[in-house]
C-alpha cells in the first residue's frame, strides 16, 4: 500500500471506530430506520422502497467489516506489545511466553498443557495468592517431591515424565 493511503485509512478507521462505538451513532442508526419505516406508507411499502435500507444496510455492513478488523489488529498488537513489556520487565515471569502469539496451534496446546501442570501445582500448595513461572513452579515441586520422598527416585522420575 503507498505511503499516503496508509495514514489516510489508518486515520479514516480509527475515526469511524470512534464515531461508531459512541451512543449518538446507535441512536442515529435507530431513527434512519424509524424513518425508513415511516415512509413505507408513503411509497406503498413497494420492492424499491425495501431496497434502499437492504442495499444501505449491506454497503455499510460491508464496510464496517474492515475497518472493525483494522481496529481490532492494530488494539491486539498494542495488547501484545504491553503483554510481551510485562514479561521481560517481570523477574519471575517465563520469558518463553513473549511473541507467544506466534506459535503453531500445537506449539500453543504443548505450552497450554504446561500451564495446567502449573495449575496443579498450584492448587497442591493450597495458597490461592502465591503465583508461580512455569519453570519456578517446576523447581520448588521437585524440590518439595525430593523432602518428602527423599528415597524414593521413582516418584521423582513419574513427575518429570508428566
Amino acid at each position: 500500500m503507498d505511503k499516503i493511503a496508509l495514514p489516510f485509512f489508518e486515520r479514516f478507521a480509527s475515526k469511524v471506530t470512534k464515531a461508531t462505538g459512541k451512543p449518538l451513532a446507535f441512536i442515529l442508526a435507530c431513527f434512519i430506520i424509524l424513518l425508513w419505516i415511516i415512509t413505507g406508507p408513503v411509497f406503498h411499502f413497494s420492492d424499491t422502497w425495501q431496497l434502499v435500507i437492504n442495499t444501505g444496510t449491506t454497503i455499510i455492513t460491508f464496510l464496517m467489516v474492515f475497518v472493525i478488523q483494522h481496529s481490532q489488529n492494530k488494539d491486539s498488537v498494542a495488547v501484545q506489545l504491553k503483554l510481551n513489556e510485562l514479561i521481560a520487565a517481570s523477574a519471575t515471569a517465563s520469558n518463553r511466553l513473549v511473541d507467544v502469539e506466534d506459535l503453531s496451534a500445537q506449539e500453543l496446546e504443548t505450552l497450554k498443557k504446561f500451564y495446567i501442570r502449573l495449575s496443579a501445582l498450584a492448587k497442591q500448595e493450597r495458597n490461592i495468592h502465591r503465583t508461580h513461572s512455569i519453570d519456578e513452579a517446576e523447581s520448588k515441586h521437585q524440590f518439595k517431591t525430593r523432602a518428602q520422598y527423599p528415597l524414593d527416585q521413582s516418584a521423582i522420575e513419574e513427575n518429570r515424565q508428566e
